[in-house]
């Protein structure tokens, strides 16, 4: 594996080397960063102008210039050199970036798992439900989102998911017509989703239509939106069905003692639910990860102690559902925080905001912080989940039934195996190869900046940097913006390869 990597980095060095001469001298022979100072009326216009030549050394044939500062660049990985200075806004590019970078990432990340996620999710359940009214209408809705106009997504999701939704949070009352609504919708889904026979069906789909009804009528009649909050028994009641459900996606319910280590899992998160919220007085990140890492570490060791033919299943089962249920006190204490922070006054009762990634001057606890980040992130993750998701839903359906058609699935079911069986541990895996390929070069060109989202929303992220620095030719800042990009591409393409090797034994990286 290392000859592998070594000799893919070092071709990789070999192609940024190219990409960035190709890049800096189409900038430097397209943009001409004086037109506008040429065109100023401003008393020391010649100034600025001679200023801007010595700064970009406009003086020097571009290809001498690209030398110049790839030596920077060089000298800058030894602590000597510099990325350079952004002539627009006076900062060194080093700096841009290390603002621009972490918005992005802010921006992105959430979205891009979320939209792996629910596609790979849905992608699989269409293609389980090949030819129903499920996969005719999850095809229908996939092929909508995925020509949208990101603008058009974000304008609507502005209307409709902030001023409107927070002029409802004025009075959230749901009329009972409504509630009723709401829950056949959900037995409906629930019901396509379903498979068996018509008669499990339908029974399914009355037992969520009520369950839906039921929650839609408890959120209006507690005001739920504005005084939000699990509690330990709403925290052990979803831990519980999150302990269930990990266990009979994982191993299946009758690995009894995978079972009992998760619900064990459980019980210790609500043994130590109230201790947890004096621990949350002084909360921060650094915190609330190593709380993380070592709620996996009591579910791998309840996983262990209950044992069990394999105890590397169980521990591996219990250390997901304990992640899951501290995720779970986590969210149940934001949920304390929220009537504070949208009462507070530069809030004002309208908790999801629009622009940018956070409420200026807002002050408060470490949860008012997260909590403002996060209403700041609803609208633009949406807008890039509804769009991205599609994509991946189609390649996982198509990737599926490929697999699922194959020779070795009917041998597996000719062996009497299970289908849960049948569908994680043989197909599932295998659908997963196409994915490995597009996957990491998506989030690597997502992280390139997501310029529509950002400039709609006024998130100050990699995109606004690039396009503001290609309008104005600032030659350094976006060589800077594309430094990074070009090493994401990079290294997402050695990524892909290692897990295909992974998913796939028949590829060897060092063959």
């Amino acid at each position: 594996m290392l000859s592998f990597v070594t000799r893919r980095l070092a071709v990789g060095v070999i192609v940024l080397l190219g990409a960035t001469f190709i890049v800096f001298v189409m900038v430097g022979v397209a943009v001409d960063p004086l037109a506008e100072l040429r065109a100023s009326s401003a008393p020391n216009k010649e100034i600025v102008i001679q200023r801007t030549i010595d700064a970009l050394d406009l003086d020097m044939p571009v290809v001498l210039r690209y030398f110049k500062w790839l030596g920077n660049i060089v000298a800058h990985l030894w602590g000597q050199g510099t990325f350079g200075v952004s002539i627009t806004t006076g900062q060194a590019v080093v700096d841009q970036l290390a603002v621009a970078v972490p918005t992005t990432v802010k921006l992105v990340f959430g979205s891009v798992i979320l939209a792996i996620v629910l596609g790979v999710t849905v992608g699989i359940t269409t293609a389980l439900r090949q030819y129903s009214a499920f996969d005719y209408l999850t095809t229908f809705f996939t092929f909508l989102f995925y020509s949208l106009p990101a603008f058009w997504v974000a304008v609507l999701l502005k209307e409709f998911g902030a001023i409107r939704f927070n002029d409802f949070l004025a009075d959230p009352h749901v009329p009972i017509g409504v509630s009723i609504a709401i829950g056949v919708g959900v037995g409906i889904i629930a019901a396509m989703v379903a498979g068996g026979r018509p008669r499990s069906r339908l029974l399914i789909g009355a037992v969520a239509a009520v369950a839906g009804t039921a929650v839609a009528v408890y959120v209006s009649a507690t005001d739920f939106l504005n005084q939000p909050g699990l509690g330990i028994v709403g925290v052990g009641l979803t831990g519980a069905g999150a302990a269930v459900a990990i266990t009979a996606l994982s191993v299946g319910l009758t690995n009894r003692r995978a079972l009992y280590a998760s619900l064990t899992t459980v019980a210790v998160g609500l043994a130590l639910y109230f201790p947890l919220q004096y621990v949350f007085v002084a909360a921060s990140w650094p915190l609330i990860l190593g709380l993380w890492v070592v709620a996996a570490g009591v579910g791998v060791a309840a996983g262990l102690i209950w044992g069990g033919p394999d105890r590397r299943v169980s521990a591996r089962t219990a250390a997901l559902t304990a992640v899951v249920m501290s995720l779970f006190v986590f969210i149940d204490r934001l949920m304390k925080a929220w009537p504070a922070y949208v009462s507070s006054p530069r809030v004002r009762g309208r908790p999801i905001g629009t622009l940018g990634a956070m409420t200026p001057e807002l002050h408060g606890t470490f949860w008012f912080s997260v909590t403002d980040v996060l209403t700041h992130l609803i609208l633009p993750t949406t807008a890039l989940v509804l769009i991205t998701f599609a994509s991946y839903t189609r390649y996982t359906r198509s990737s599926m039934l490929e697999v699922m058609s194959a020779d070795y699935i009917r041998t597996a079911r000719a062996k009497g195996l299970n289908e849960r069986t049948v569908v994680v541990r043989h197909a599932f895996r295998n659908a997963l190869l196409p994915l490995a390929t597009i996957i990491p070069i998506d989030i690597a060109m997502v992280f390139g900046g997501a310029i529509i989202t950002e400039r709609i929303f006024s998130w100050r992220g990699m995109g606004t940097m690039f396009i503001g620095a290609l309008t104005h030719g600032d030659i350094y800042a976006v060589m800077g913006y594309f430094i990074i990009t070009a090493v994401l591409a990079i290294a997402a393409n050695i990524v892909a390869d290692l897990i295909y090797a992974g998913l796939d034994p028949r590829i060897r990286i060092n063959a």
